[in-house]
């Protein structure tokens, strides 16, 4: 399970190294392999497990190609996938062209997600989350119907 946050840092190549509590699981779950691509809705990346996103995938590939708005899903998300390999020292090497989209420098925010991590410039993480704090409170009596019944 990938889940919490950790501050990351990218080194100069534009590596960033994967916390040390994920490395054995995923080393088992996708034998270091990743994908990392866009995140279509907000400013960060996504870094799927090999398997997890042979699972997006798949869905992706059944979208219609005729259709403009599908179309576009798949422009953006399989257009900026990038294959990326853990090294020896839990590091992934992230394409510029990916940095560039995320603003990645210095220090990184890397959230799991479950299935797959979101990574983030940290400041432009800290806005998202302020917002989504402030917008969790402001819609509390619009909550979808799921999150209905949902308790902690």
């Amino acid at each position: 399970m990938l889940r919490g946050v950790s501050v990351i840092s990218l080194d100069a190549k534009g590596r960033v190294s994967l916390p040390k509590r994920y490395r054995e699981e995923l080393a088992s779950l996708c034998h270091g392999l990743f994908v990392c691509t866009i995140d279509h809705q907000f400013p960060c990346l996504l870094l799927y497990p090999l398997p997890e996103w042979e699972r997006i995938e798949a869905k992706l590939s059944c979208l219609s190609s005729l259709n403009p708005l599908e179309r576009r899903l798949q422009r953006l998300l399989l257009g900026h996938a990038f294959e990326c390999e853990m090294d020896g020292q839990g590091r992934l090497l992230i394409s510029s062209a990916l940095r560039d989209y995320a603003d990645l420098n210095g220090k990184a925010i890397l959230v799991g997600q479950l299935n797959k991590f979101e990574l983030w410039n940290q400041a432009k993480w800290q806005k998202q989350i302020d917002q989504d704090i402030q917008l969790q409170a402001d819609c509390q009596d619009a909550l979808s119907e799921k999150l209905d019944h949902f308790s902690l």
